[in-house]
């Protein structure tokens, strides 16, 4: 479903005011939530109804998700056990599939897996669409939330709503301390060398014009160059156009290897002492690649250059340790990792942070402000002005404990082998080309694929999956033209996963793309 289709006013949500999920061990004290029994039987496919039916699950499956929830308390074991069902990468071939590859082996998913155990703590996963389960692939675009993060919300606006640092009394300092302890929350969670190295922003395109506007536009100049890859997402290209165009710095791109992939031996063939700045990503979101961020930061500091890493698919997946890494600057936005949407942070190092002016003017930046100048606070504060985003950033440390309380070693690897499966799978599909590096014993691959089908638009696939099937994917070009165009294409659909999907989720997805391959290729 693309932007604009209206896909909201589609559907239909019909709440009936039951205590089902309500009574989770881990739901909100006010949650009003309820069950309501699904249609039954499954319908053949048909022309798209643009109306859909929205109901929750059952009491039954409600009472049981219950029990495993009060059970769990969010405290779940090591990662021993944790996906050892999965089936590993066994083909490194892409493009056309012209005869579809036999599917991994359907085992029974163990109940112990890691989606399972923390799905219930997801409300909005437990709805039906017309009888058929909600299944939620476009984890790339955005995360689901438990009901840790809208507790903490709702508290917040209840009970210690209150502007932040320039009050004494005891609602402002509350929320001062939940703020800032949100941030040191952040710093602990990348192994920032210091809390005051994170600064909240709007999201991460905010972050990335925050360094390019306050950084570039006083550090580059003409003849200097920028490098960045065609695989990039527009928020880490467009800003570096800007600054580009008035400094007369000039853009240097990254190609692909014949696998898809960012060519890392073009990137160092690149590097010279006119680059200033390489703005890359640690995960790619189209191509599921990952980039050796270390080594890219070793070869650029040869040359003098600093490093701009988005991390907004690598954060919310994986241990990220900013100091290993060593860039210079990192971005990450909290609704991609269970967090509210409207914050993201941006890590940068304190003496550079220190010696970059403003991007924005106002309340709070400032240190005295006099009829003619004004003097500006040190970070972070120097890079917050006005109010900020209070209970999203509130919102992120809850999300952030959540996902500490599950270990992202633990995350990290049940992924890998969930995207494998769900790669793997695709290639029984007939006709499929996917995007980007096949996973292996070392080749990591993030867990989404980005894929197309021969002779029928992805736009197309995604809106009979949603419709006939409930099925939630991604379609169009991910906001990465340059890389679509790379690729020879315009548009893909893509199927990302997060921890609280499963294997049998991905059957569902797999058959579910059958059925709507045939019902569009169709001839009556």
């Amino acid at each position: 479903m693309t932007g604009g289709s209206g896909q909201a006013g589609r559907v239909n949500a019909r709440h009936n005011g039951g205590s089902g999920i309500s009574r989770l061990a881990l739901c909100l004290e006010a949650d009003t939530w309820g069950p309501q029994h699904s249609h039954s039987g499954r319908k053949k496919p048909q022309a798209p109804n643009r109306t859909k039916t929205l109901s929750f699950s059952s009491g039954a499956a409600t009472a049981r998700m219950a029990a495993t929830a009060a059970a769990l308390r969010c405290c779940f074991p090591g990662s021993s056990g944790v996906g050892s069902g999965f089936v590993k990468a066994k083909s490194s071939r892409r493009g056309w599939c012209a005869a579809a590859v036999a599917a991994p082996s359907r085992e029974a998913e163990p109940v112990s897996s890691l989606g399972h155990r923390t799905r219930v703590d997801f409300p909005i996963l437990h709805q039906e669409f017309d009888g058929a389960k909600l299944v939620y692939f476009d984890n790339g675009a955005t995360s689901q939330k438990p009901y840790s993060v809208m507790r903490t919300l709702d508290e917040y606006y209840r009970s210690y709503n209150s502007n932040v640092h320039r009050g004494i009394h005891a609602l402002s300092a509350k929320a001062t301390q939940a703020y800032e302890d949100a941030r040191r929350k952040v710093a602990n969670f990348v192994n920032a060398a210091d809390s005051r190295e994170i600064i909240f922003t709007r999201n991460a395109t905010e972050a990335i014009n925050l360094v390019a506007y306050s950084w570039g536009l006083s550090n580059l100049k003409e003849g200097d160059e920028i490098v960045l890859t065609v695989a990039e997402h527009h928020s880490a290209i467009v800003p570096w156009q800007f600054v580009s165009q008035k400094t007369g710095a000039t853009l240097k791109y990254v190609g692909l290897t014949k696998e898809n992939a960012p060519d890392i031996e073009q990137l160092k063939r690149l590097l010279s002492n006119k680059t200033k700045i390489v703005v890359v990503h640690h995960v790619a979101n189209v191509l599921g690649s990952m980039l050796p961020i270390e080594e890219i930061v070793t070869w650029s500091n040869r040359v003098g250059a600093k490093v701009l890493v988005d991390a907004c698919q690598s954060v919310p997946h994986m241990p990220v340790d900013v100091q290993k890494l060593g860039a210079d600057f990192l971005v990450a936005s909290s609704h991609k990792m269970c967090g509210p949407t409207g914050v993201g942070f941006l890590h940068g190092k304190f003496e550079i942070l220190s010696s970059m002016e403003p991007f924005l003017g106002g309340g709070e930046m400032i240190a005295d402000v006099f009829q003619d100048k004004s003097t500006y606070a040190e970070p972070p504060s120097r890079f917050e002005a006005g109010t900020p985003a209070i209970g999203e950033a509130i919102g992120l440390g809850a999300a952030i404990d959540y996902l500490s309380c599950i270990g992202m070693e633990q995350i990290h690897e049940y992924e890998k082998e969930l995207g494998t499966y769900l790669y793997e799978s695709l290639l029984s599909v007939p006709n499929v080309q996917i995007y980007g590096p096949a996973p292996s014993q070392t080749v990591h691959r993030a867990p989404l694929c980005s894929f197309n089908i021969e002779n029928v638009h992805p736009t197309d696939i995604a809106e009979i999956l949603d419709l006939q099937h409930g099925v939630a994917i991604r379609s169009g070009h991910h906001c990465a033209q340059i890389l679509h165009r790379t690729l020879g294409i315009t548009a893909s659909a893509r199927a990302s996963l997060h921890f609280y999907n499963t294997k049998d989720e991905v059957d569902t997805f797999i058959d579910a793309l059958k059925a709507t391959i045939d019902f569009l290729t169709s001839k009556y």
